[in-house]
C-alpha cells in the first residue's frame, strides 16, 4: 500500500474512531461512513473549511473532484479549493486572482521605489563629489561650500530655500 494512502486511511479512521463525523458529513447532516471521501480532508475541528468549499463549489462537485484526482494529490487539491473558496467569498468576481494581482502590483511598485532609492544613493555618492578625488564611500556624504558660504547638499531638493523661516538664503537655518 502506498505511503500516502496509509496516511489518508489513518486520518479517516481517526475521525471515525471517536464517532465524530467529519465536517462535511456534519454539515450535510448525514452519517459519516468509514470510507467517507471527505473525512481525510475536512476534519471535524475545521468546519468552516468545508462550509466555504461547499458554498462555492458544492459538495457533489468536490466529492467528484476528490475521486478523480490521484490519491497523492488529493490533499493539495482540497487545500487549493479551500483557498479559492475563501478568496471567492472575500472577492466574488476575481477570487484569488484578485489577490495575486494586488500582490504583483505591490511588488512592481516596491521594485520601482527600490530602484529609485538605489539611483539616488548612486547619485549622492558620485554626482556631488566632482572634486578631484574619489567619491566618498557609501555612508559618507560630500558637502560643498560655494563662494557665498552656503552649503550645498547632495540632494538637489535640499539646496532649495527653506520656506519655513521666511528667509531665502540657500537653505541655511
Amino acid at each position: 500500500m502506498e505511503e500516502s494512502q496509509k496516511g489518508q486511511r489513518k486520518m479517516a479512521s481517526s475521525s471515525h474512531s471517536s464517532n465524530f463525523p467529519c465536517a462535511a458529513c456534519k454539515f450535510l447532516r448525514r452519517k459519516c461512513m468509514p470510507d467517507c471521501v471527505f473525512a481525510p480532508y475536512f476534519p471535524p475541528e475545521e468546519p468552516q473549511k468545508f462550509i466555504n468549499v461547499h458554498k462555492i463549489f458544492g459538495a457533489s462537485n468536490v466529492g467528484k473532484l476528490i475521486n478523480e484526482v490521484a490519491p497523492h494529490q488529493r490533499e493539495d487539491a482540497v487545500n487549493s479549493l479551500a483557498y479559492e473558496a475563501e478568496a471567492r467569498l472575500k472577492d466574488p468576481v476575481y477570487g484569488c486572482v484578485g489577490a495575486i494581482s494586488i500582490l504583483q502590483r505591490q511588488v512592481l511598485r516596491l521594485q520601482r521605489e527600490l530602484d529609485a532609492i538605489h539611483a539616488d544613493l548612486i547619485r549622492y555618492a558620485t554626482a556631488t563629489c566632482n572634486c578631484n578625488e574619489m567619491p566618498p564611500p557609501m555612508g559618507r556624504t560630500c558637502f560643498h561650500h560655494n563662494s557665498s558660504g552656503n552649503i550645498y547638499y547632495p540632494n538637489p531638493h535640499w539646496n532649495e530655500p527653506y520656506e519655513g523661516n521666511g528667509r531665502s538664503d540657500g537653505g541655511s537655518l
